[in-house]
């Protein structure tokens, strides 16, 4: 199965790549249009700032192509983030595949750090990304910016406010968490990813 990531310069890519490539994927980093159609799965990977990769994708016509896919599409982290409308970070406007704005975290508290990180729970799962697996599993989270719940919402979790762990729309399915750094549990979600038909 031939898997590409798409190349816009985020960070986190190659833990991506090597997840994909233990499941026996063959793993391309790209961003030509032939390759990235031609691709049994496309992921938005990583970690990065909103805007300057929505100029980098919007450059290259790459905002248009990935909107055209028909394949199964996984966007983990600011790869969720970008698949949505708006985003507050910068005030950039993303891919608008899911109609959700992405929000800032705004502490209540003074042991509320922005950026969230580390493990948290995900509950009321209800994707294929998550067959065979828990409520309340844990995964691994860093992020400044969320996800209301929504009527795309396939996973839960909670940080200051309840936010999409997780997010689905058509062929397309996403995930604030990274399923790379998450264990055997991310790797289940990646093999669910794979599997997909």
């Amino acid at each position: 199965m031939k898997v590409a990531i798409v190349k816009y310069n985020a960070g986190n890519v190659f833990s991506v790549i090597n997840a994909f490539e233990r499941l026996g994927a063959e793993v391309l980093l790209t961003d030509e249009y032939d390759v990235l159609t031609a691709a049994d799965r496309v992921v938005l990977p990583g970690q990065g700032e909103a805007r300057n990769i929505m100029r980098y994708l919007r450059e290259r016509g790459l905002d248009n192509i990935i909107c055209s896919l028909r394949q199964p599409v996984l966007g983990i982290c600011i790869g969720q983030q970008l698949l949505c409308k708006y985003s507050e970070e910068n005030d950039v406007v993303c891919l608008g595949i899911i109609p959700a704005e992405v929000k800032r975290f705004k502490p209540n508290l003074h042991l509320d750090k922005v950026p969230a990180m580390g493990w948290n729970r995900i509950t009321h799962l209800k994707s294929p990304l998550f067959k065979g697996m828990e409520d309340g599993s844990f995964v691994y989270f860093i992020h400044s910016y969320y996800v209301p719940e929504c009527a795309n919402t396939t996973a839960r979790s909670e940080y200051i406010v309840p936010f999409s762990a997780a997010l689905h729309k058509d062929n397309f399915y996403a995930t604030q968490f990274h399923p790379e750094k998450s264990g055997l549990v991310g790797e289940r979600i990646l093999a669910n990813f794979l599997s997909i038909e």
